[in-house]
């Protein structure tokens, strides 16, 4: 007779399947403590794509603050005092390196911005052209943020 019709078979496979559970439980956790939950950076190797991708979240991220200095010089621009303040900060050494760094946040996101607009088409997922498009940002960015402020610096006559 089966287990379902003999009520003393049920109730010896009922703790035999309990222990097998429990097995299987401490197993598990065994097996946990000896690797990782989850895929680390330890574990990868970094690649360009890769920090492509987590500078285009901090270029993101940086923008928004530069935008307060943008905020800054359309506020100041009511008033000649306030207006002379902010050129002074403008002007000063690290007053050009932030408005360097952030013209280069703004040309790189937007790069980024680019390369993911073309991989929306559903091109450049290849191997080649993915480290292509993340070269192609990283140089293009850095060239046309050099190329823009000495446009400016020449033009303006400021060196």
């Amino acid at each position: 007779m089966n287990s379902i019709g003999n009520p003393s078979a049920a109730a010896t496979a009922l703790p035999k399947l309990m222990t097998m559970m429990a097995d299987t439980h401490s197993l598990e956790q065994n097996a946990s403590a000896k690797r990782p939950l989850s895929p680390h950076l330890q574990i990868y190797r970094p690649m360009l794509t890769m920090m492509m991708s987590i500078v285009h979240r901090v270029t993101g991220f940086a923008n928004y603050f530069g935008t307060l200095l943008l905020a800054w010089w359309l506020i100041a621009a009511a008033s000649p005092n306030a207006y002379a303040r902010f050129q002074w900060f403008a002007s000063s050494w690290i007053g050009r390196l932030i408005l360097f760094g952030y013209t280069w946040s703004v040309i790189h996101h937007m790069l980024g911005g680019i390369r993911h607009l073309v991989w929306d088409t559903g091109r450049g997922f290849g191997p080649k052209e993915r480290e292509w498009l993340a070269a192609a940002g990283l140089i293009g960015s850095i060239t046309i943020t050099i190329v823009l402020w000495l446009f400016i610096m020449l033009t303006m006559g400021i060196a």
